[in-house]
């Protein structure tokens, strides 16, 4: 007699585990996937099947996609508990994802910048709440939920390692459309094994009906859909205004106009919670700390994530891909982060434990400015490959698989710790509202990553060390601002870490 489902498990973990693994293995997969090809794509030339965008042009579109992907699970978290819940969002995101990647998959100019709205859009309800019914799936906490969240983020690197190998073939090799839409199909493998497995949830991802709230039975149309149906109609119009060419959008200034209007509200909002939160003595020092990690995390990932942008370019243009006769992709390098990820990481782990055990564990801001040091560092190898761009030589792939090995040493540093920070530092009741608030260093960190990468003009090469040399000497200085400052840090968190 076979036992029943509820009580089977996945590496001893509850089996309703393995139907969020692999739907968030394939997310990421079309992610990733599709991320590895798209600044390539936008400036190949169009007779290969690009779009000749200059360095700039493409890389600022390169980096508000990615900013709004991180702004967008905001709503879709509030999507998901006032209107959906969780497991709907999980299941209308990937269909809008799946949908993004098969429009990019045209070969014309409006369905591009279609289909990467439809991404976001699509990412903004999956990815915030795959990760928020694991959380459900152990209600009683505890280690065995951490292990879990470990088993889980293995799965994100495993399709983040695939992606890019099997997309970035296809796009550089035989058509860039094909690329995307291998994505496309990655996403839907997703879907699928979401909707014959999600029966395995129990009560996980379903909408939580408020006493009183009888709108979300069905009885009569919920007026929280309004502020939706207002947005995607005037999102419509806005599509429809710049295809008809009645509105004339630059990418390069909107990136530059959208990163003052984030800084903008991550100060309004700090400024808010200072004057008006009505914040102890202990939570206005922490709320203090939170700034400064805040910031750090901003420029840790306006570095980080030249992966996509810059590095990627390089490694096309600059780096000697030629393996016994086999010419290896540009894009697949953008899988040596989820590899040295999946590899580094229980190393990263056990040494954090036994440090503990000695009572020489890092605290938190010293752990974010040992990330930024390794990734000023990774940028100094960078460097040393330019130096041999400059002379007309090209790189050894080397000098990129060693930047990408130290850039995750240091994501292993500031990642896992970020998040942890705001839900031990963050005043209990505004702890929603913060966690929304660190989301925004990450979209801040990437849509200046696309802004710098712009400034590498291969035209003028003899300017890229000193740009990466730019990038080593900021970092570096911010981890140094942070390691001075630490003792004084950890007084204000009122917790020796």
């Amino acid at each position: 007699m076979n036992e029943p489902e509820s009580n089977q498990t996945w590496l001893g973990h509850p089996l309703s585990l393995s139907t969020l693994f692999f739907t968030e293995l394939w997310e990421r997969f079309s992610y990733y996937g599709m991320r590895a090809l798209l600044v390539l794509f936008m400036v190949d030339k169009i007779q290969n099947g690009g779009m000749s965008l200059d360095d700039e042009m493409a890389t600022a579109i390169y980096g508000l996609y990615t900013a709004f992907v991180y702004l967008a699970c905001l709503p879709g978290g509030w999507m998901a508990d006032r209107l959906l819940g969780a497991r709907k969002a999980v299941w209308v995101g990937g269909l809008v994802i799946a949908a993004g990647h098969f429009t990019l998959a045209i070969p014309n100019q409006t369905a591009f910048f279609s289909g990467l709205i439809l991404v976001v859009l699509g990412t903004g309800l999956l990815k915030p709440n795959v990760s928020a019914m694991v959380g459900q799936l152990y209600p009683e906490g505890g280690a065995r939920r951490d292990a879990g969240f470990t088993l889980f983020y293995m799965g994100i690197n495993m399709g983040a390692f695939l992606g890019p190998l099997v997309c970035s073939y296809l796009g550089e090799n035989v058509n860039w459309h094909m690329g995307f839409a291998a994505a496309g199909v990655g996403m839907i493998f997703g879907v699928l094994q979401f909707w014959r497995t999600g029966h395995r949830l129990g009560d996980a991802g379903l909408i939580v009906k408020r006493s009183g709230d009888s709108n979300i039975s069905g009885s009569r149309f919920d007026r929280a859909w309004f502020p939706v149906v207002g947005f995607l109609a005037a999102l419509v119009l806005l599509i429809v205004l710049i295809v008809s060419g009645a509105l004339q959008v630059n990418a390069l200034s909107l990136a530059q106009h959208t990163t003052y209007v984030i800084v903008g509200l991550a100060v309004a909002f700090f400024v808010y919670l200072f004057v008006f939160g009505k914040l102890n003595p202990a939570e206005f020092k922490q709320t203090l700390v939170i700034v400064v990690l805040f910031i750090s995390s901003a420029v840790f990932w306006s570095g980080f994530e030249q992966a996509g942008s810059s590095l990627n370019l390089f490694a096309e243009r600059y780096t000697d891909r030629l393996f016994f006769g086999f010419e290896i992709p540009a894009g697949w390098f953008q899988s040596l982060g989820p590899l040295f990820i999946v590899t580094l990481a229980p190393v990263f782990a056990s040494l954090w434990v036994r440090l503990a055990t000695r009572q020489l564990d890092p605290s938190m801001p010293a752990k974010f400015a040992l990330g930024l040091l390794l990734l000023g560092l990774g940028f100094l190898v960078m460097v040393g490959a330019a130096k041999f761009v400059v002379t007309g030589q090209k790189a050894a792939p080397y000098w990129l698989v060693l930047t990408y090995l130290i850039h995750t040493m240091g994501e292993l540093c500031v990642s896992p710790v970020g998040l942890s920070s705001v839900t031990k530092l963050a005043p209990k009741r505004f702890m929603g509202q913060m966690m929304g608030i660190w989301f925004l260093a990450t979209s801040l960190g990437n849509l200046i990553a696309g802004l710098m990468a712009g400034r590498f003009d291969p035209e003028s090469l003899n300017e890229m060390p000193d740009i990466f040399l730019q990038i080593v000497l900021t970092t570096l200085g911010a981890s140094v601002i942070l390691f001075v400052c630490n003792r004084p840090i950890k007084k204000l968190m009122a917790h020796e870490g």
